[in-house]
């Protein structure tokens, strides 16, 4: 049994595979403070709480985006769950060609994303990912990893929104009754979630002008779905696609 960790700026999410099926998946708040006890202490309490332990699991394969909390998942896996992890770096097979300016500076977890949609759906695509940041990721025809674009995420738009306006309050990211909001709160959810979907339907228009028509929309990441149901432009949504690629990546190297 592979456990899968995605380590994010602001969500850690794991993922169990049996064979090629994903089975229990957890997600818990990146904690840059927190030690590798506490961190080890927690996933074995999942694990248990699914009814396993490390001894039923054959390795750890890893991705993350946050050096400091890196380290100590490293220790985490050693100490905790009996395992060295193959950690998604320069070093590693993953099948992607990456034609970036500089290889090393794109996030692991974007040539997961790449590594996984070569392999289940094929290219040309366009990834968005809505994590603390909204990426889109462009994949060729025949896989290689071309770049993207980064935008902020919708929360932390809206952290800002809050923290910067004295009279704007925290509002839950769901869909308001209308677009023309009749209160402050409807009027931010409007912009938030209406004003993303613009946002994702723009930059999929522009990536499809450079990667041809027959390019493929796939979603990922926590508010993939939410996203996906204001807007025809996204046609499939995969919330576990880094660990798909994480397990794909892991199967190239052993």
């Amino acid at each position: 049994m592979l456990m899968t960790i995605d380590i994010g700026n602001t969500n850690i999410t794991f993922g169990l595979y049996e064979g090629e099926e994903l089975g229990p998946r957890w997600r818990m708040a990146t904690v840059h403070e927190s030690m590798p006890d506490e961190y080890g202490f927690q996933m074995v309490g999942m694990l248990q709480q699914a009814g396993f332990s490390p001894d039923n699991l054959t390795g750890v394969a890893m991705a993350s985006v946050v050096p400091p909390v890196t380290g100590k998942f490293e220790e985490v896996c050693r100490r905790y769950l009996k395992h060295e992890p193959l950690v998604v770096d320069a070093g590693v097979k993953t099948g992607v060609r990456i034609h970036y300016e500089n290889p090393r500076s794109v996030g692991a977890d974007r040539i997961v994303d790449a590594a996984a949609v070569q392999k289940l759906y094929g290219g040309p695509a366009c990834v968005v990912d809505f994590g603390t940041g909204t990426t889109f990721d462009a994949i060729t025809k025949d896989g290689d990893y071309l770049g993207g674009a980064i935008a902020p995420g919708i929360g932390i738009a809206a952290d800002a929104l809050f923290r910067r306006a004295a009279k704007l309050p925290r509002v839950d990211l769901v869909r308001p009754p209308a677009a023309i909001g009749t209160n402050t709160a409807n009027s931010m959810q409007s912009g938030l979630l209406f004003g993303y979907v613009g946002l994702v339907e723009g930059m999929v228009a522009r990536f499809r002008k450079e990667l041809g028509p027959d390019m493929k929309v796939i979603a990922t990441g926590g508010l993939a779905e939410v996203i996906a149901r204001e807007t025809e432009v996204i046609e499939i949504i995969a919330p576990w696609l880094t660990l798909d690629g994480l397990k794909i990546i892991w199967d190239l190297n052993h």
